[in-house]
């Protein structure tokens, strides 16, 4: 398939790149109704079982950006085909799995799949025409968002009334679509970097990763002040310090850390890291007031299932202001995108707290806060691509949806040490307590207000517009050989 064949077929391209997406958010989703369960239903503890969730965690944070990198070497699509791949043999291995060692190794490589959405993005900006690539570049950022939100109710509703093997067979059978989608609709990009792949950059990241996302995942158990905890984050600290050094110096590095200094993207990453901290609020906290029990004088009493399907709609939010948030980024530029992104959160948080006392007020403020992140979403990858080369657009997404992921990660440590500090006793069980939820609100709301504050620093018109032409061959385009891209 030539490159350029698919452009009259761009609404295929886009919609098989976006399900690419939505599927890959969907294995975060996934275990969520079966993480009360699964001590039981693998056989060990509680804190065993917590493997299953950051072992997906750490897998993601380490598989984006080197896949990005060798999108951008080796071609953007074989690699999207890959991450595809190890998805379906990972939700293989769990679908036939009844222990926790091969939940474990499935659950890596699904998570190894984040990758897509960073690839999905680079391959529309090397491919699309430039009037389809604000809305398409919208709906793939979003997709994280979107099938995490969609996947809730459906997952919910498999685990109550099938065997829980079942979500992972659907797993399975849902990549294997997406891959054959793939190959018969979406083209190779034309655009490559030179140069060639830095092991030792990318096994010193890896290694940071690891130390740095470890002990935030796991420091609520080990103890914040434990000396496992401490150690880890000082190796982070050392090895990331020596990782930045090495990058550097080499002439084609994994990660083009002069390109990741400009003050565009530097300040979007920055904000990136704030948008995923604020966000994950909206994934704890509304899903508990509805399903806990009325009598606690707070909660909603809802099951698993409908406190799935009350969340849906945010989802649907997300999938509809998407290409409206391109549009804006169009007319107003994505920065104004972004601020009006964090603005809404910080809002939706701030409603949250008179709203959270029925089901339809727990809709509503979801539903505001997803706008939010679906605006901001929509932004954060035309601000990073109109200030990197084309050459290193999969290896700069990969950066800017590893950013996300260290506030998503360090903002889950954030509220659970708050939940599980602000308790109260129902039957004897200790459950998180009002003044907990609405402490957690505020922090989000908080968060989000902090991330206006960074994104105004944001300069106010782009180098490059994220539209510019796709069809460039890397020799026309601004530092597309490894010594002019670090120099």
């Amino acid at each position: 398939m030539s490159p350029t064949s698919p452009v009259p077929r761009s609404g295929a391209v886009v919609g098989v790149l976006a399900g690419a997406g939505i599927v890959t958010s969907l294995m975060q989703a996934l275990v969520v109704p079966l993480i009360p369960e699964l001590p039981r239903l693998l056989d060990t503890t509680a804190a065993n079982a917590s493997w299953i969730v950051t072992v997906t965690l750490l897998a993601g944070a380490v598989a984006t950006p080197v896949v990005g990198r060798l999108g951008d070497l080796y071609g953007k699509r074989r690699m999207l085909l890959a991450c595809l791949a190890v998805l379906v043999a990972g939700s293989l291995i769990c679908a036939l799995a009844d222990s926790l060692a091969p939940m474990i190794v499935g659950r890596a490589l699904q998570g190894m799949s984040m990758g897509i959405i960073p690839l999905g993005i680079s391959i529309m900006r090397d491919v699309m025409p430039p009037e389809r690539l604000g809305s398409a570049m919208a709906l793939m950022s979003s997709s994280l968002g979107i099938g995490g939100a969609l996947g809730l109710p459906a997952a919910a509703a498999v685990a109550q009334n099938t065997d829980w093997h079942v979500l992972f067979w659907a797993a399975a059978a849902l990549g294997t679509v997406v891959a054959v989608l793939v190959l018969r609709t979406v083209p190779e990009s034309p655009v490559r970097s030179g140069g060639s792949f830095d092991l030792i950059g990318a096994l010193v990241l890896s290694v940071g990763l690891v130390t740095l996302l470890l002990p935030i995942s796991k420091g609520g158990d080990w103890g914040w002040s434990s000396p496992t905890t401490l150690g880890l984050f000082g190796t982070s600290a050392v090895v990331l310090l020596l990782w930045g050094a090495w990058e550097l110096r080499i002439p084609a590095p994994l990660v083009n850390l002069r390109s990741s200094a400009k003050r565009q993207v530097l300040v979007t990453n920055l904000a990136s890291v704030l948008v995923g901290l604020a966000m994950f609020a909206m994934m704890l906290v509304p899903v508990q007031i509805l399903q806990l029990p009325e009598a606690t004088g707070y909660g909603l009493g809802q099951s698993m299932l409908a406190a799935g399907l009350w969340m849906a709609p945010s989802g649907l939010m997300m999938m509809v202001v998407s290409p409206l948030g391109a549009r804006l980024s169009a007319a107003r530029g994505p920065r104004t995108s972004l601020l009006a992104g964090a603005l809404f959160i910080a809002f939706g948080y701030v409603i949250a707290l008179g709203l959270s006392g029925s089901t339809w007020g727990v809709l509503i403020f979801t539903s505001v806060i997803s706008i939010g992140i679906a605006l901001a979403y929509a932004a954060m990858p035309a601000l990073i691509m109109a200030a990197v080369p084309a050459t290193e657009t999969a290896a700069a997404n990969g950066l800017n949806t590893l950013m996300r992921s260290i506030g998503t990660s360090t903002s889950s440590a954030v509220v659970g040490v708050l939940l599980a500090n602000m308790t109260t006793s129902f039957g004897g069980v200790a459950l998180p307590s009002e003044n907990g939820f609405r402490t957690v609100l505020i922090f989000g709301a908080c968060a989000a207000l902090v991330a206006t504050l960074v994104i105004l620093a944001i300069p106010g018109r782009a180098a490059r517009p994220a539209s510019a032409p796709a069809h460039v061959p890397p020799a026309q385009e601004p530092a597309t050989t490894p010594g002019a891209a670090t120099s």
